[in-house]
């Protein structure tokens, strides 16, 4: 997360080690009375916390609600100690925006010495490609997060830029195997009784189709489990996913070649935040776009497609709706199919 009028250099925290608590009795010790400052204690699972909140962030900013309440240091004045690496994208690798939003959604997040009325409203949000534009497809990047980049969304409070990226290979999905049922009692058996597990030969016939269908060719893939649940293939044992794949490197001199394309909707979690429920309901909203998509796409290198354009029909009127697509990296002149 960045503040306003703060510059964002892509690059990632990787928490290694935290200390929530009180170890050394000199720390942080001036002014407290002695018994805050006399009794060890350092909760349990305060890295998990931290890395949940930190990890793959530029910027990290915490309060101690994130810890919880702990009864082996109730009474004791606490100090956070971190140690954390910063991961920059690899030779090779690129940044892939997957969000970016400037505004503000909580009071706690870059409020420090702002005023009350500042940091209020909460329900301030602007979600926006800038940060996508101007850095999907660099190994590093810089952007400025204010106003004068972003707009006004909510004049008087003070907004802050969130961003959610991961460095990544340049490279596309290949499904190798997959597995919908249960072929061990270990995965996914937590809190399970044992006869929810005890079957170990559970599985549906044609699940690594349907990955493969779902995901070949992408560089990124969101499967809804009811996507893969067209059937039980074991009454009464509790079922998981599991997929095996490898990446595929798009290599120089290799051209697009689009498989697959389709705009609607087709369940209720990709792309809902912050939206209605009944631009969410219809999940048998589908239009192929595949030529509309293969006519800008096919045999280049790279391609941009801006969803929603006058280029796709509307097939269902007041569905927010997303575009999936398959696609593979080919040499010029062979077809893929």
């Amino acid at each position: 997360m960045l503040c306003f009028s703060i510059t964002l250099y892509i690059g990632v925290i990787s928490v290694e080690t935290v200390l929530y608590g009180l170890t050394d009795s000199g720390m942080c010790s001036e002014g407290k009375p002695l018994q805050e400052v006399s009794e060890s204690c350092s909760p349990s699972r305060a890295v998990d916390n931290l890395k949940t909140k930190c990890n793959g962030k530029r910027v990290c900013e915490v309060t101690e609600s994130v810890f919880g309440a702990s009864q082996s240091c109730s009474g004791a004045f606490k100090y956070l100690q971190t140690n954390y690496t910063c991961l920059p994208a690899n030779v090779g690798q690129i940044i892939h925006v997957y969000g970016a939003d400037y505004g503000r959604r909580d009071q706690t997040t870059c409020s420090y010495k702002r005023l009350p009325s500042q940091i209020q409203n909460t329900d301030c949000s602007n979600p926006t490609n800038i940060v996508s534009d101007s850095c999907n497809g660099e190994n590093s990047c810089t952007v400025k997060a204010s106003n004068s980049v972003f707009g006004e969304s909510c004049a008087g409070t003070l907004k802050y830029l969130e961003v959610a990226y991961m460095c990544e290979y340049i490279g596309v999905i290949s499904v190798q195997g997959a597995l919908y049922g249960r072929a061990d009692n270990v995965t996914c058996s937590e809190g399970r009784i044992a006869e929810q597990i005890q079957n170990t030969r559970c599985s549906l016939e044609g699940t690594k189709d349907i990955v493969k269908e779902r995901c070949d060719g992408k560089k990124m893939c969101e499967l809804n489990i009811q996507h893969v649940r067209t059937a039980d293939p074991c009454f009464h044992t509790y079922k998981y996913l599991e997929t095996n794949y490898t990446c595929f490197p798009a290599n120089v001199g290799q051209v697009i070649f689009v498989l697959g394309a389709y705009y609607g909707r087709s369940d209720q979690t990709t792309c809902s935040y912050k939206r209605d429920a009944n631009q969410l309901e219809n999940v048998y909203c589908s239009q192929s776009t595949r030529v509309v998509v293969a006519n800008s796409c096919n045999g280049k290198n790279s391609c941009t497609i801006r969803v929603g354009s006058p280029l796709f029909e509307d097939p269902c009127v007041g569905t927010h709706k997303y575009l999936e697509l398959s696609y593979v990296c080919e040499f010029p002149g062979i077809n893929p199919v």
